[in-house]
């Protein structure tokens, strides 16, 4: 894990081993905010979906018990929108190093769509 000082709060940048760890252990919440489309498409299973073009740092839950990542197809979006929540007042916010693609690409398990029938479908790469 990567950590940067943000102004009085820190950013915390995981590894998709670190979230996929974290995540399998129910330590975090995990947040997709790319468009509904994308998500609809291919997402991983059990993230909440909240699009950065409607992102609302006051409905974040708390981080009392989990914390919450965020993650977007390649790690610009989310990190956007992890420094936002900052912004925001959120103390300690952390994003995926390379969002969905590193996810697929580390052979990571995701909801996908069976294009030959257009349902979901897991994928266990």
């Amino acid at each position: 894990m990567k950590t940067e000082e943000a102004g009085d709060s820190i950013l915390e940048t995981w590894t998709v081993d670190e979230v996929q760890k974290a995540f399998d252990n129910h330590e975090i919440v995990l947040i997709d905010v790319r468009t509904p489309q994308e998500f609809m498409f291919e997402h991983i299973e059990g993230s909440l979906l909240m699009p950065m073009a409607f992102f609302v740092a006051d409905a974040l839950p708390g981080q009392g018990e989990k914390r919450i990542v965020f993650h977007c197809g390649s790690g610009a979006r989310s990190e956007k929108v992890a420094r936002a929540a900052i912004e925001a007042g959120m103390a300690r916010v952390a994003h995926m190093e390379g969002g969905f693609g590193a996810w697929k690409g580390a052979g990571k398990p995701y909801i996908g769509t069976n294009m030959a029938n257009g349902a979901p479908h897991r994928v266990n790469s």
